[in-house]
């Protein structure tokens, strides 16, 4: 059955097109023609703009297009939202803030301790996953799925933890840097391990575990997330198998594998970068000129 029986605004969500485009266009006017209003400024860099306007588009496309209709028909395209919103889109986020912005953020009197606080390696660490696994418990999903206002709160905490987590890996100020090379290594190590449960949990079910994809009435409910509810009531609806060719326990087993291997591809590269920076910086060490000024011979009387 095609997904146009939902309607143009089910499946391209116009409202949050036009407040992405709000936030993009904001993000130009502020870092280019009204730059000049904030001290320390510097000119914008394609790296930085391109990360932005890339980090907007993604969140669009999970978000806003049918794919995030698809994501409440098949778990696992809902775990591939899941892998791209909080383990892309949030790297992409801070590389493309430049870091004047950054810094004039995070100087702010409340801000400052708290963003400080949360993105400690390890309270980042603990956190993010912990809230990320603890939204895959059946009964803490199915709610969640099911009310528009907590999945709001509770998916746009995650993506701010999400944002924490990746603060200690990627985020270009000198003064905010708390981990080294190997120290980075180990958090890398760390993190895949901690999400490790979550996607095991759901990979290795022999039963399919949330009635928001199996129970016809819950999975009507987290349709409304997305469906305008005048559209459902004129729709005949069976459940999500009128959608998907696959059973649910494959749906819910390809979801957990997909999520650990988008998990292994980010994490894969995010860790040959540090390696890369760090070989780079000891090589940049090992060539400069030793200070010939570091001992003089008392001069001969």
């Amino acid at each position: 059955m095609s997904l146009d029986i939902f309607g143009f605004r089910a499946l391209w969500s116009p409202f949050f097109l036009i407040l992405l485009l709000v936030f993009l266009a904001t993000y130009f006017l502020v870092t280019t023609k009204y730059r000049s209003l904030f001290s320390h400024s510097e000119v914008l860099t394609r790296k930085q703009w391109i990360s932005f306007t890339s980090a907007m588009v993604l969140l669009y496309v999970v978000k806003g297009s049918p794919i995030d209709l698809l994501g409440h028909i098949m778990f696992y395209v809902h775990m591939i939202q899941m892998a791209i919103l909080y383990l892309v889109i949030p790297i992409l986020f801070i590389y493309g803030i430049p870091p004047w912005m950054w810094r004039s953020v995070l100087s702010k009197p409340i801000i400052k301790p708290l963003f400080g606080f949360f993105t400690k390696p390890l309270i980042a660490l603990i956190l993010f996953n912990g809230v990320f696994s603890f939204y895959h418990v059946p009964n803490i999903f199915d709610i969640v799925k099911t009310d528009m206002w907590l999945h709001a709160i509770y998916t746009s905490a995650l993506f701010l933890l999400a944002i924490c987590m990746w603060w200690p890996l990627v985020n270009e100020l000198e003064e905010y840097e708390t981990l080294n090379g190997l120290k980075k290594v180990g958090y890398i190590f760390a993190d895949g391990i901690l999400l490790t449960p979550a996607c095991a949990l759901i990979i290795f079910a022999d039963t399919p575990m949330y009635t928001t994809f199996s129970d016809p009435n819950a999975w009507a409910s987290a349709l409304e997330l997305c469906v305008p509810s005048t559209t459902l009531a004129s729709l005949n609806l069976s459940g999500p198998e009128m959608f998907n060719s696959m059973s649910l326990l494959e749906d819910q087993q390809t979801g957990g594998v997909l999520m650990k291997v988008i998990q292994e591809v980010v994490y894969g590269v995010i860790l040959a970068q540090v390696f890369f920076n760090w070989f780079r910086k000891e090589q940049t060490i090992d060539e400069l000129p030793v200070n010939q000024t570091s001992f003089q011979p008392e001069p001969t009387k």
